[in-house]
């Protein structure tokens, strides 16, 4: 687990590295299309880049709560159980009570964000809490308070943030491509190029953050579910718990494919696709394995 705990900290120091190589590339190549402005392009690539993983690091955890229209627990006596519960499997883990946070949505789900332990949040719907028992709540918070204590709500959290900014910057290439002068000699080709990287970006941005996040998504749910579980000493609290989930299949009023791999559960609606290719591309592991393994302990 402290080896998973590590790994976490290299995976969100590369992918910050990564995210500000991407942005440095972006400015040289403008530079290099619209000669007029000189290195310019590249100096405002380097400074969003820096300030896009600043509000990811610092207010990415807002930014979370803020899209899944969640509102802070203030006072115990509201909803007594899961104060009560969060502090004691807080106590447990040997962390920080988390704030807690209640979002208003019959579709039962929840989950943990923030940069750090010192520094995180856990949020809950309120058709979890109508639907599952005492020790199945605990299971689920325990699953969250897992992904607090592995650091994985850190790399979670730069994921919302530096998926979204890619994106952007394929807009931000249509742009230019159509109303932005290169160079004197040579303008239509720039445009060109403009438009084609582009469309390239808007189309392989989805994709790219969907693989960036399948690849940090699916071993830290077994994990945390592992982690769970060990908190609770009871396995069988969180199975019960993810069938009740997957039983409902309510999709969240409020879902984002950015935050998609935040939750316990996903919380977007399947449609037509067929099980197979939801599977594949999915952030969660199937909610049935996990059952399995839970019960396998």
């Amino acid at each position: 687990m402290y080896k998973q705990i590590d790994s976490n900290r290299r995976k969100t120091w590369i992918l910050i590295m990564l995210f500000i190589g991407i942005l440095a590339a972006v400015g040289w190549f403008f530079g290099y299309i619209y000669t007029d402005t000189g290195s310019l392009p590249l100096i405002i690539a380097l400074v969003i880049s820096l300030g896009m993983t600043s509000i990811s690091w610092f207010a990415g955890d807002k930014i979370a709560l803020s899209i899944s229209g969640a509102h802070e627990l203030k006072e115990k006596s509201t909803f007594p159980t899961l104060w009560n519960v969060v502090e004691n499997l807080s106590i447990t883990a040997g962390i920080k009570s988390p704030r807690i946070y209640i979002i208003e949505d019959n579709s039962p789900n929840a989950f943990a964000t923030g940069r750090d332990p010192e520094h995180s949040s856990v949020a809950v719907t309120t058709g979890l809490l109508s639907r599952l028992e005492r020790a199945e709540l605990e299971g689920v918070l325990a699953h969250e308070l897992s992904h607090i204590k592995n650091l994985d709500i850190r790399v979670m959290m730069v994921v919302v943030v530096l998926v979204g900014t890619i994106t952007i910057i394929g807009d931000m290439f249509l742009r230019f491509s159509l109303f932005g002068r290169g160079k004197s000699r040579d303008r239509g080709q720039a445009g060109a190029i403009l438009m084609i990287v582009g469309v390239v970006f808007l189309i392989l941005a989805p994709l790219v953050g969907e693989l960036i996040k399948l690849a940090i998504s699916r071993k830290r749910e077994y994990l945390a579910d592992a982690s769970g579980a060990l908190l609770t000493r009871y396995p069988e609290g969180l199975a019960r718990a993810l069938e009740k989930i997957s039983t409902a299949a309510i999709p969240l009023k409020r879902a984002s494919t950015a935050t998609n791999h935040l939750w316990i559960s996903e919380p977007g609606a399947k449609g037509g696709m067929s099980k197979k290719f939801h599977a594949l591309l999915s952030t969660h592991p199937p909610i049935q394995d996990r059952i399995i393994q839970l019960r396998a302990m």
